[in-house]
């Protein structure tokens, strides 16, 4: 038997010590949250991207009373992104959240459905996304990709074997 290390590397920081490029993406996600549709949850996430080329393309959650039948925002806004600019790769996403209370002070990550839709994003492009995580008290800097937050991960090539 061996064991093995799984490491994660993230950079913790504060809005203000981010990039402007990263603070214009950011601020596509802050915006987004508004455009959520949280009526049962009142959880309103927004996510961004930043695409080959510049084009910043935003998304929000969408709830439904059939709660399987929502969307979270990384999925509509990746899945908006890849259905209409298909030949740019996504370099960067943020995420970021609020409540009735305000922005969350500690960023959120994705959930798993979202990773594994983030992973087919970065296979399709073959090209690791960077991910920012906002929080009005720090901010969390992927620089890795989806592997550092989904180690172990299942994709096409286990399709084949």
């Amino acid at each position: 038997m061996k064991e093995m290390v799984l490491q994660t590397k993230v950079v913790v920081c504060a809005y203000e010590e981010l990039m402007p490029e990263d603070k214009e993406v950011v601020d596509a996600a802050r915006a987004a949250t508004a455009n959520s549709y949280a009526v049962y949850s009142k959880f309103n996430v927004g996510a961004a991207v930043r695409l080959e080329g510049g084009v910043i393309v935003k998304g929000s959650n969408q709830e439904n009373a059939a709660y399987p039948s929502g969307l979270c925002a990384e999925r509509t806004t990746l899945f908006w992104a890849n259905s209409q600019y298909p030949d740019r790769a996504v370099l960067t996403l943020a995420i970021a959240a609020r409540t009735e209370n305000g922005e969350l002070a500690m960023p959120i990550p994705p959930c798993g459905a979202c990773r594994q839709v983030i992973l087919e994003t970065e296979k399709r492009y073959n090209r690791t996304i960077r991910i920012i995580l906002y929080g009005t008290r720090e901010c969390y800097v992927v620089e890795d990709g989806i592997k550092a937050l989904l180690p172990l991960t299942f994709d096409a090539s286990f399709l084949n074997e």
